[in-house]
């Protein structure tokens, strides 16, 4: 019976978050798909469905929307693990349509900065020509802007040691590397804060005290 519950509990939190948990089972088949492909046919695949600036200048709408539907790399566990930490309680939370809204804000608008500052220097000759065809997909900018806006979700004091902790792990390699995706990444983190209007009305902050306390009762 008790094996019974769990299956419940974990059941409803899927059936809770339709969003996330498509979107991991598209990127689990493309990630399956990936596996089966040779590894020349699979750069020049992935290269196609790449948010750079060759293909953004030339198909924006389908890059933009086809470079969500792949992992690059081809590890899908982690995600598993991030979607259901970050993107399944955002979706609770916000609800299906404003979760997908963070999200395809993140992922746009950071591809966009993200490339446009790598186009200013190609031609500034910080960087060179070839990386007009960089290799760029993937689900990581989407993420971090759920990241952020996951920051008004938690009560205060908690809520600035969260904030704290995720303007390390995006902003610290953002001022060592800065590389155009970790610009990227960063950007994605503080549209996910400037999305603060649609948290609000979402109801009471979880606070992670009254959690525990709970689960010592």
């Amino acid at each position: 019976m008790r094996i019974d519950r769990v299956f419940h509990r974990v059941w409803m939190y899927v059936r809770r978050a339709p969003g996330t948990y498509i979107w991991l089972t598209i990127l689990f088949i493309t990630t399956v798909a990936l596996h089966h492909m040779s590894p020349d046919f699979e750069e020049d695949f992935l290269r196609q469905r790449s948010t750079n600036i060759h293909e953004l200048s030339n198909n924006p709408v389908r890059v933009l929307f086809a470079s969500a539907m792949w992992i690059d790399g081809g590890h899908w566990v982690p995600y598993a693990v991030l979607y259901t930490v970050f993107q399944a309680p955002t979706e609770h939370w916000l609800g299906t349509a404003r979760w997908l809204g963070v999200n395809a804000a993140a992922h746009v608008l950071s591809t966009l900065v993200s490339e446009g500052a790598l186009l200013w220097a190609i031609k500034h000759g910080v960087a060179p020509h070839s990386t007009v065809d960089t290799l760029d997909v993937g689900v990581s900018y989407a993420l971090a802007g759920v990241v952020g806006v996951l920051t008004y979700r938690i009560a205060t004091p908690w809520r600035y040691a969260y904030l704290v902790v995720v303007l390390a792990v995006y902003g610290i390699p953002f001022m060592t590397e800065r590389a155009f995706t970790d610009l990227g990444h960063f950007t994605s983190v503080l549209i996910g804060l400037a999305c603060y209007p649609l948290s609000r009305g979402r109801g009471k902050a979880w606070n992670p005290k009254e959690t525990v306390a709970a689960l010592r009762r």
